[in-house]
């Protein structure tokens, strides 16, 4: 029996899928559609590692079997090319991090290529092109300029929320005034005002400051108080971040978990993720002040053991009285 010459065979069918577009889903297809999305690789210098065939094997195999049994698959394959190991190696060579991912992207298809996927590269994205995030800006104003209505539980335009402020003031949880006192507001007070409304909205959290990267980092991206990356010194700090209402979104999130075929692991990570908690929230009177500390707790029942109350730094040292009656000093 003749040896099996793969790189011969592999590398003349490979051209042939190529150059008739073998795996391009069909827009117009009346098969049954079925989408298979990868987590798209981050273009480094040094290619693929094992993690990436690893998963990619996987999810052809499904792709592949999907095919045969008369499917109109849609598989793409992308460069998530956005990131701080670019901007750490421009900063190291002197190179434009444009060039280099450029570079490192030409690499990865070649090996992706050789492996043998089924990927319909017509559809590949990459994240650095203007052409793909200049969506992404304009899905965050979108974002930006709606909100929530809990009476017609969607969103809507902001200037929806304007008009109703107007014409019926507020009275809630978060704002209680007459339409005449909104239409007394300078531009800036009604901006502060509608930042708590609109469903991008800016917010103080404590995040992974690397004054060294000056960037903040995720927790993955920290490793024993120092940076994965360059092993620089990561603290944490109070600063001003972009958010999304989530919250406001939770039940139907939930509900709509309910009728979407995915496994029961899948599921109960997106409840985790969409976190959405019941409880009570709960004013802590401070001694010899009139305001009071709010906290939020999923165990009221637990109150009666409080101990402590940890403060900020920018905080005055202060005693507060718990739901026993008895004074706990901090």
């Amino acid at each position: 029996m003749a040896n099996y010459d793969f790189r011969s065979i592999e590398k003349t069918w490979q051209a042939y899928w190529a150059q008739h577009q073998t795996f391009k889903a069909d827009n117009q297809s009346s098969k049954p559609k079925y989408y298979v999305l990868d987590m798209f690789p981050y273009p480094s210098g040094a290619g693929l590692h094992v993690g990436h065939p690893l998963g990619y094997i996987a999810s052809d195999i499904v792709s592949r079997y999907k095919r045969h049994k008369g499917f109109n698959v849609l598989h793409p394959m992308g460069y998530d090319a956005f990131g701080l190991p670019a901007e750490q190696y421009a900063i190291q060579t002197g190179k434009h991090p444009a060039l280099t991912t450029d570079e490192n992207i030409i690499r990865y298809r070649e090996q992706l290529d050789r492996i043998g996927f089924s990927f319909d590269w017509s559809r590949s994205v990459k994240t650095c092109d203007p052409q793909y995030y200049k969506w992404t800006q304009w899905i965050f104003i979108q974002l930006f300029n709606s909100w929530y209505n809990p009476k017609s539980n969607k969103a809507e335009a902001i200037e929806t929320l304007i008009e109703d402020f107007a014409k019926h003031g507020c009275n809630n949880d978060l704002h209680t005034f007459a339409a005449s006192e909104w239409l007394g507001y300078n531009a800036q007070e009604q901006s502060a005002i509608l930042l708590q409304y609109r469903l991008a909205f800016l917010s103080e959290a404590m995040v992974n400051w690397c004054p060294a990267l000056g960037t903040v980092l995720a927790n993955d991206e920290v490793k024993d108080g120092v940076s994965e990356r360059g092993g620089y010194p990561v603290e944490r700090k109070l600063m001003t971040q972009w958010s999304l209402r989530i919250s406001a979104y939770a039940e139907r999130l939930l509900q709509g978990l309910d009728s979407i075929d995915w496994s029961d692991s899948i599921k109960e990570a997106q409840r985790n993720w969409i976190g959405k908690s019941e409880g009570a929230s709960l004013h802590f009177k401070i001694q010899g002040q009139d305001q009071a500390l709010e906290v939020f707790t999923t165990r009221p029942d637990t109150i009666f053991g409080v101990s402590y109350w940890p403060l900020l730094q920018s905080m005055k040292p202060c005693k507060i009285y718990v739901l026993e009656n008895t004074e706990q000093p901090l």
